[in-house]
């Protein structure tokens, strides 16, 4: 089956807001495709190629490669200097059905049909275009095959004990990333996307990250304490004028010190979506 394919000119408009700071990898690089790809998992098999778009440091990768091999896994990402660490992991592990490279998913350089699976974890909410990434995602996958998609929806984010200077945090953050190009509360938007897409065929659901004990804790509050002054994300917070590095500090501060409690307790929802391509 042949797919119109994106135009020459389509290509990324939206600034990833995160970047690649150690503290953003530091929450990559704990993803496996069981905690963050679980609803794609009763779809693979082995001997099935696989697009993984947005790859990052490979870890989702490498796991699917594991799981479709003799099949061969293509991680792709749009940031070139991650990929090292990809491959590294990749080969760490002893995989020898796993590549990675470079790529818009606007126009991704592939033929039409050429992957049974089209993965993408946390990618759509940081493009320019979440429905024409999802058409070319489908022009690459062969008929019979799947485009999966699963993303966080900031606006569900949900914590106890309440801290105004964390509501703070989220308003922030999901100012910062829309004026960046991208959509924060992308999860309860798949399905739409996906539809205006052209898929048909869809399966929708919803999954939950939660961080309750005290390692859970103490990780995921520094990560985003550390994230919130050193990143990607802090730069383009006071570059674009909706913070300051003083508020940034409070802000980190407060994602110390609701760390440190004993009853915290965070829940990050994500929507997800199983496309099959007719």
């Amino acid at each position: 089956m042949t797919h119109a394919p994106v135009p020459p000119a389509a290509h990324e408009t939206a600034v990833y807001t995160h970047g690649h700071h150690e503290s953003v990898l530091r929450s990559h690089t704990w993803r496996t495709a069981a905690n963050s790809a679980a609803h794609l998992l009763p779809a693979l098999r082995p001997g099935l190629d696989v697009l993984d778009v947005g790859c990052g440091p490979g870890t989702i990768t490498a796991d699917l490669a594991a799981l479709v091999a003799p099949g061969h896994v293509t991680g792709v990402d749009a940031a070139g200097g991650v990929l090292a660490e990809a491959r590294s992991v990749a080969a760490g592990r002893g995989l020898e059905n796993v590549t990675f490279g470079v790529a818009d998913v606007h126009a991704l350089d592939f033929p039409d049909d050429s992957f049974d699976v089209v993965h993408a974890h946390q990618v759509l909410q940081h493009v320019g275009d979440p429905v024409r990434a999802l058409r070319e995602m489908r022009r690459v996958c062969r008929p019979g095959g799947i485009v999966a998609a699963r993303d966080s929806d900031y606006g569900s984010f949900a914590w106890f004990p309440e801290r105004p200077a964390l509501d703070g945090w989220l308003d922030l953050y999901r100012r910062v990333a829309r004026a960046n190009g991208g959509e924060p509360d992308a999860g309860r938007r798949l399905l739409s996307w996906a539809r205006r897409a052209g898929f048909t065929e869809i399966t929708t659901t919803a999954s939950a990250w939660c961080f309750a004990t005290p390692g859970e804790r103490a990780w995921w509050s520094g990560l985003w304490a550390d994230r919130t002054v050193a990143s990607g994300y802090a730069g383009l917070a006071v570059s674009g004028g909706h913070a300051t590095d003083g508020e940034l500090a409070a802000i980190a501060e407060a994602w110390r010190e609701w760390g440190g409690r004993e009853d915290a307790w965070f829940m990050v929802p994500h929507g997800e979506i199983l496309c099959r391509v007719s």
